[in-house]
């Protein structure tokens, strides 16, 4: 019986079903019977279609022998296996006897009515899910038996998309940009490799918060962080406010190199940890309660006060944690010239490890990637899933944006 919100064509259908159904003495227990149901009607769909097609390229309809106007006819039926989110159907597809019948529905070598399948295996990949479970996965639900290597033609589909991403033009301007490296291994002519995914994050002058680029290379190194920065120069960022980056030696020289101005923000968190790491677990406490005093100080005269004092006092057992701040001083002591606000956005690159320790949640079923290309997609897809919540701007940036004009003035109307 038709409902009230039915269109024609879908009372039509309705009641189609129902008295197929009730002559039939079809039962629907399960999503099996269902599946059941919907290849038959998709089988009967299709093949109407394909009747159609080749109707309408003979120029008559089938027995109608008087409206005939070509020497062309049919020729029957061959049978065809299409693979479907509901099984496999078997399905006529009608031949002409001179061979010039293109099919459209159903292309003469598609195996697959493929769009619904192949969301469902590249989404499933995106979450995290090896090949062996995406398998099993589309037997147990689907009935359809997908190997490894038609999971891996499928995401191949998304490697020249990511590269028009890798490539696509970008603002001209960035207030910040956290550059970091998140590191995977993956198979590369029968060994084992470390591999370094370079990742950009960058924040417009509208606060808009985007990914830049991510690049698998070898082990971290400033020289291919110095061919990134020109990849984004080259797809037209003019101008870099501030950069923030962790202590990777060269790295601020590569930045000098390409973007001569930008001021260069040392991760605090990043100093922290590097200098910290053999210290005692009992003087753990004491020693970074004075070593806070020092980069949560108000000025940056009263922290070279501070980091003065820390090292006459700890210079003893740790000399080599104050050298290696004075020595980096230069670039971790940025932050001061900034009011607060600014301060709380640069000083560490909280922006990039959130988002690295995302991507860390996709990809912790794979200890090992089969190759580069495999990799790039995953973290590709787990981007674009990430980034879909990144909506509008951080709630302080009208504050932080008028403090940025204010310090950067000069350069901003020279662009």
């Amino acid at each position: 019986m038709a409902r009230k919100k039915d269109s024609p064509q879908k009372a039509a259908l309705r009641e189609l079903m129902g008295n197929y159904l009730k002559e039939n003495n079809v039962k629907v227990k399960d999503g099996t019977d269902v599946n059941s149901i919907m290849r038959d009607m998709m089988s009967i769909i299709l093949e109407g279609a394909l009747d159609q097609e080749l109707d309408e390229e003979l120029g008559y309809s089938k027995y109608d022998y008087r409206n005939k106007e070509t020497d062309n006819s049919r020729n029957g039926y061959s049978q065809k296996t299409l693979h479907t989110s509901y099984g496999d159907m078997e399905i006529d597809i009608p031949r002409d006897r001179n061979g010039d019948f293109e099919p459209q529905v159903v292309k003469k070598y598609q195996n697959s009515i493929t769009q619904d399948m192949e969301e469902k295996i590249i989404s499933m990949y995106a979450k995290g899910m090896t090949t062996a479970d995406i398998e099993s996965h589309m037997r147990e639900l689907y009935d359809l038996e997908i190997s490894d290597s038609t999971v891996s033609r499928i995401t191949d589909k998304i490697l020249p998309i990511v590269k028009e991403w890798q490539e696509r033009p970008l603002e001209s301007v960035y207030a910040v940009v956290f550059m970091d490296a998140i590191h995977f291994h993956a198979r590369n002519e029968g060994r084992i490799v470390k591999r370094a995914v370079y990742i950009a994050i960058g924040i417009d002058m509208e606060g808009r918060k985007d990914v830049l680029g991510m690049y698998v290379g070898q082990n971290e190194s400033a020289k291919f962080w110095l061919s990134i920065l020109n990849g984004l120069k080259n797809r037209g960022v003019e101008d870099i406010l501030i950069a923030c980056v962790d202590g990777l030696t060269g790295f601020p020289q590569a930045i000098e190199a390409v973007f001569p101005q930008t001021e260069i923000q040392q991760c605090i968190i990043h100093q922290i940890r590097n200098t910290t790491k053999f210290v005692s677990y009992k003087e753990i406490k004491p020693l970074m309660a004075d070593l806070k005093r020092v980069y949560a100080a108000p000025t940056e005269e009263v922290a070279l006060a501070e980091l003065d004092s820390f090292d006459e006092k700890w210079s003893g057992k740790y000399p080599k944690i104050a050298k290696s701040w004075k020595d980096n001083w230069a670039n971790l002591s940025t932050y001061f010239k900034y009011p607060e606000a600014v301060r709380r956005l640069i000083y560490t690159t909280n922006t990039i490890e959130g988002f690295n320790r995302q991507l860390r949640k996709v990809t912790k079923s794979k200890t090992v990637f089969p190759s580069d290309d495999s990799l790039l997609k995953m973290l590709y897809l787990a981007m674009i899933d990430i980034t879909k919540k990144w909506t509008g701007h951080r709630q302080d940036w009208g504050q932080i944006h008028s403090q940025l004009e204010i310090f950067f003035e000069e350069r901003l109307e020279r662009l």
